[in-house]
């Protein structure tokens, strides 16, 4: 187990999760998607001597909790990274019929695992949808999971970056144009909040006023939606209809430690 400057300033780091984590939509310099994870290593990286950090992201997009579970968590054990994050349950609520209870009873025995093999571990809240087209009717059963994931968070002694009371999403800016994944700056916030969540200090407010926005007409606003309906929602209600998966054949981005 790692010592608590380890964990204060880690020199290795483990992101687990879905494409929340995997970095859509926030293009890297290197074509493949970075995110707020990959952002919270630079964070880190900086903290430490030149090439004395190593970086894993196990992500991938489309994958429910238990598929992280089998797929990404076991990998911690060989790895042993000072610092995990684990953010991991939001597809499960999107599903019909979910039960945020049991999706909250797998989490915290995959928490029981990852505290076994890292010296810190982090989880993420969901966001609070009440702005959201669609996805506003899933905000009670959001609230049920981000109950359970506090109290989990506590019994297992865990960092929490709590995204359901970051403010600043709730700016249409700090998301991209299909409305379910973070843009580069709302990927930037969530990662200053991760940074503070773990006691860093940072160098700007993760809830730092937005620039003032152009206002849209009802109409204009009627326009986006019905235009984001077709080009993002239908095709994404079609795929679960399917049974398919955005991340079906898609393979963790940065499946090993590696200096960054």
């Amino acid at each position: 187990m790692a010592d608590y400057q380890e964990t204060l300033d880690p020199s290795s780091y483990a992101a687990l999760g879905d494409s929340f984590t995997e970095g859509l939509n926030d293009p890297g310099p290197d074509g493949q998607f970075a995110g707020w994870a990959d952002r919270l290593a630079g964070m880190l990286a900086a903290r430490r001597p030149e090439h004395d950090f190593r970086y894993a992201n196990l992500a991938v997009r489309g994958r429910l909790l238990d598929q992280i579970v089998a797929e990404q968590v076991p990998k911690v054990r060989r790895l042993q990274p000072d610092l995990v994050t684990l953010c991991a349950g939001g597809n499960d609520i999107l599903r019909p019929g979910s039960d945020p209870d049991l999706i909250a009873e797998h989490f915290e025995a995959a928490v029981l695992e990852l505290r076994a093999n890292a010296g810190r571990v982090l989880i993420c809240t969901g966001f609070d949808t009440r702005n959201v087209p669609v996805l506003r009717h899933l905000r009670g059963k959001i609230a049920t999971y981000n109950a359970h994931l506090r109290a989990i968070a506590d019994r297992n002694d865990l960092a929490v970056a709590d995204l359901w009371s970051l403010r600043a999403v709730h700016d249409r800016r700090a998301w991209s144009e299909d409305r379910l994944h973070l843009s580069p700056e709302g990927h930037q916030r969530v990662a200053l909040l991760a940074a503070r969540s773990l006691g860093l200090p940072v160098d700007a407010d993760p809830e730092a006023a937005w620039p003032p926005a152009p206002l849209l007409t009802a109409a204009d606003q009627r326009r986006e939606n019905l235009q984001w309906a077709r080009t993002f929602l239908l095709p994404w209600v079609g795929r679960r209809l399917r049974g398919e998966s955005s991340g079906d054949h898609v393979e963790a981005k940065r499946p090993e430690l590696l200096p960054l």
